[in-house]
């Protein structure tokens, strides 16, 4: 006597252990991401905090420099504003402006017209394309910057020649205005120093610095950077170093509230079209026919109770009871049509195969029709009674 053993019941939902498994490499992915994120974000805090101002004494800071003006008895004030900078402005001043690009187009055309005849000094460092024009009319930014960042003077000016080489670099000018033009990297200046345009008596100049190295605490010992930095901002007695200012109320009141498509940086556009254009290439790419599918053999055999309880845990995670009736009817209507004399390519037709199996049934039964051609069940407890009833169906064609 044997005795069937049933196995136990399956769970079509995964547990929270294969979830776990299939998810790790994932999260893990996501959790180093995060990780260096906040490493970079740590660090570069760290090391640019206060760059370019004259109280910070980290790397990128420039207190050094403003110590060794401050031992030759030039003073220096740092200031936030544009009101600050353009009252600041005069013959006994220096006025350098640390990032000239944060400026907003009224705020640099009234810093123009504040300094022009002012009889001062104005040092712009790494001034580009966006506010040079302004700032300084005739001369242009070079869209590309130096490769190199020690270069020789290469003109005629006192400051230059006595400095020596010196970090410059960066942004590259051209002028037709007379002009001092030092340190030339691929014959274009990264270093200018322009006469006041008012003429006259004044001796007030504007200086173009391409790079901010040589203003930098961890760069002023090196090559001639100390000297060239001290002549050019040691000239005047009072130092007025404007740190521009997101927070500046001039920027809103002479310019607007600005959108946010104000702030994203120029070449959005091109850039977000490029990678849509890109996104449909890969479509494409990954979209193509392939052609026909090719039957192959299966590396191992494979039972056929294991393939119906694996297509029945997929029907169930899908809810698909009605393709899971249809496929019951399907198998059950081939089965009968050549026990009823009806060819198995007329299985699926109702008039062919109905009326050949109404003659071998016997009794008061469920109707065929609604077996083997009616509606979808609503439940699974419906689809569980549609199988015993085709079963039952089979059998009683089936009994001699």
């Amino acid at each position: 006597m044997t005795t069937e053993v049933t196995p136990p019941p399956t769970s079509a939902s995964p547990t929270a252990r294969q979830v776990w498994s299939r998810a790790r490499g994932i999260v893990l992915a996501l959790v180093l991401l995060i990780a260096a994120a906040v490493a970079i974000a740590v660090v570069r805090s760290d090391t640019r905090h206060g760059e370019l101002d004259p109280r910070s004494a980290d790397p990128y800071g420039s207190r050094a420099v403003a110590e060794l003006l401050a031992d030759r008895g030039v003073d220096t004030r740092v200031v936030t504003t544009l009101d600050q900078a353009t009252a600041a402005a005069g013959p006994d001043t220096t006025l350098l402006v640390a990032v000239p690009d944060l400026l907003t187009g009224p705020q640099q055309s009234r810093l123009h017209s504040a300094v022009t005849g002012s009889g001062g000094r104005t040092v712009l460092v790494s001034a580009g394309s966006a506010s040079v024009e302004r700032l300084v009319p005739g001369v242009t930014a070079d869209p590309a910057t130096s490769l190199d960042s020690t270069l020789s003077p290469g003109c005629d000016l006192p400051a230059a020649r006595r400095a020596g080489t010196a970090d410059l670099g960066g942004i590259r000018y051209t002028t037709h205005l007379t002009a001092d033009e030092c340190y030339p990297s691929e014959r274009l200046a990264t270093l200018l120093r322009i006469p006041d345009p008012s003429g006259g008596d004044s001796d007030g100049d504007t200086v173009l610095l391409g790079a901010p190295d040589i203003l930098l605490n961890n760069r002023l010992d090196e090559h001639g950077n100390a000297s060239l930095a001290l002549q050019l901002l040691g000239s005047r007695p009072h130092l007025v170093w404007y740190l521009p200012s997101l927070a500046d109320a001039s920027a809103a009141s002479e310019e607007g509230e600005r959108g946010f498509f104000d702030l994203l940086p120029s070449g959005w556009l091109w850039g977000t079209l490029q990678l849509f254009v890109a996104a449909a290439l890969a479509a494409l790419w990954r979209a193509r026919r392939l052609g026909p599918l090719v039957p192959e053999k299966l590396p191992v055999a494979i039972r056929a109770s294991e393939t119906a309880e694996g297509r029945a845990r997929l029907y169930r995670k899908a809810n698909a009871r009605d393709r899971a009736a249809g496929a019951l009817r399907s198998a059950t209507r081939t089965r009968l049509a050549p026990l009823v004399g009806v060819p198995v390519s007329q299985a699926h037709a109702p008039e062919a195969l109905l009326p050949a199996l109404s003659a071998r049934l016997q009794g008061d039964g469920q109707s065929p029709h609604t077996l083997l051609f009616g509606p979808p069940p609503g439940d699974d407890a419906a689809l569980i009674q549609l199988a015993d009833h085709l079963d039952a169906l089979e059998r009683e064609v089936r009994r001699p």
